[in-house]
């Protein structure tokens, strides 16, 4: 990432004296700025909802890291848990005010009060600004950056994400009876698609700007303003919940494959349809019995011997989990309602940020732990609501070899590193 410099003077105090001093600050050339509120009318949650197991600020945060011209990415939120998250994904934070949370206050709002928070901290202002929306889920690096250089060479002074229509256009006729008239065509006259003058839609995932011309005109189209085309595919914004299902299916063929390396330091999993095919046997006398596998208990094995730390979180009150676990020489927690807040505990007393833990889960009661992981996983069994919230769905079914596919990628992710 490139950077330039500026001295700034300041005074600083020794031995109860004043003194100028001069300080050489860092000033990134290039801001990413991602608003994301708190609350949202139509699909509540939904700057944090996780599309393919990876929450949507997230995704914006890594997109924007992944642009090299991009310097620093900052999140303006009033959500703890959005802010939580950025932070988690590399990104810094400035705090909202609340009148500027509320559905009536704009994008440019944010943005002007998140550069002059930036201004404030660096004396400075970055050349080029740019504006992501996170309800975008398939934002790809690769166009950020040619839209940032395409800023930066001065070509232009706005470049937004766009898509090629060609659409006919109709609206409602001004007298409201009932009929409608040609936006950006004649009625009487049909063109080919290949006669008519190309048109482009705004897609609302990116707005790369010219930092001072966007204070200037306090709104996010100015001066000469370019688009930067993107796939179809990409141009899907989340308003809605029947958007969150299509991206969540589209997730599966857009992001990298299914199958990465689960790159984590701790793991963490339920018991019943995980370890097991969540199925019980019951003997005359009320005992009940469960089948694992051999194949399982030699992948927690590889984890244990690699040194990541492994609990087995159960809301069943159980002897055989307790046992399993023992068996297995890894933490366990059993007879558990509040899931999550067990996981958060664990994760602060073996030291792991949430973010760089596996969750492994196949029912509804897991939906609240693989909200707050950075691997949310599912066997390929589970609940249809639990597998649209992995990350990673695996080929094996609980009680089959789930437990071993994930330690195989977890281990296969460290040997990666290591070389």
């Amino acid at each position: 990432m490139s950077q330039s410099e500026r001295t700034r003077v300041g005074v600083a105090t020794r031995a109860g004296t004043a003194e100028a001093a001069t300080v050489t600050v860092p000033v990134d050339r290039v801001v990413a700025i991602i608003p994301a509120r708190a609350g949202s009318k139509g699909l509540p949650g939904k700057n944090s909802t996780p599309v393919g197991g990876v929450p949507l600020i997230v995704r914006a945060v890594r997109s924007a890291l992944a642009a090299p011209s991009i310097d620093r990415v900052v999140v303006t939120t009033d959500g703890d848990a959005i802010a939580a998250l950025a932070r988690d994904a590399g990104a810094d934070v400035v705090q909202r005010p609340q009148e500027l949370a509320g559905d009536t206050a704009s994008s440019e709002s944010a943005l002007l009060h998140a550069l002059a928070s930036i201004e404030d901290e660096t004396g400075a202002l970055p050349e080029a600004t740019v504006f992501i929306q996170a309800t975008s889920p398939f934002i790809d690096a690769a166009d950020l950056e040619v839209a940032v250089r395409t800023v930066l060479d001065r070509d232009a002074d706005v470049v937004f994400s766009a898509v090629e229509s060609h659409s006919f256009l109709w609206r409602a006729r001004p007298d409201h009876d009932g009929t409608v008239e040609g936006v950006n065509h004649s009625a009487a006259v049909r063109p080919r698609r290949q006669d008519r003058d190309v048109e482009y839609r705004e897609t609302g995932a990116f707005y790369v700007l010219r930092t001072e011309g966007f204070r200037e005109a306090g709104h996010r189209f100015f001066g000469r303003v370019a688009v930067r085309l993107v796939p179809e595919v990409h141009a899907i914004e989340i308003d809605t919940a029947a958007d969150l299902a299509i991206s969540t299916a589209l997730a599966r063929v857009i992001d990298p494959s299914p199958h990465p390396l689960i790159d984590v330091d701790a793991v963490v999993t339920d018991f019943d349809g995980v370890h097991t095919d969540d199925t019980a046997s019951v003997d005359t006398l009320g005992r009940e019995s469960v089948r694992v596998s051999r194949r399982d208990g030699h992948g927690v094995k590889r984890l244990r011997e690699a040194g990541i730390p492994m609990l087995i979180l159960s809301a069943e009150t159980n002897s055989v989990v307790a046992a399993r676990a023992e068996k297995l020489r890894v933490d366990v927690e059993h007879g558990i309602d509040d899931k999550a807040t067990v996981l958060v505990a664990w994760a602060e007393r073996v030291g792991v940020p949430l973010d760089r833990i596996a969750y492994l889960g196949n029912d509804l009661a897991d939906l609240a732990c693989m909200r707050i992981v950075g691997w949310p996983v599912s066997v390929a069994d589970a609940d249809p609501a639990v597998i649209a919230a992995a990350r990673v769905v695996l080929s094996r079914v609980g009680g089959a070899g789930a437990v071993r596919e994930l330690s195989d990628a977890i281990i296969a992710a460290r040997g990666t590193h290591e070389n």
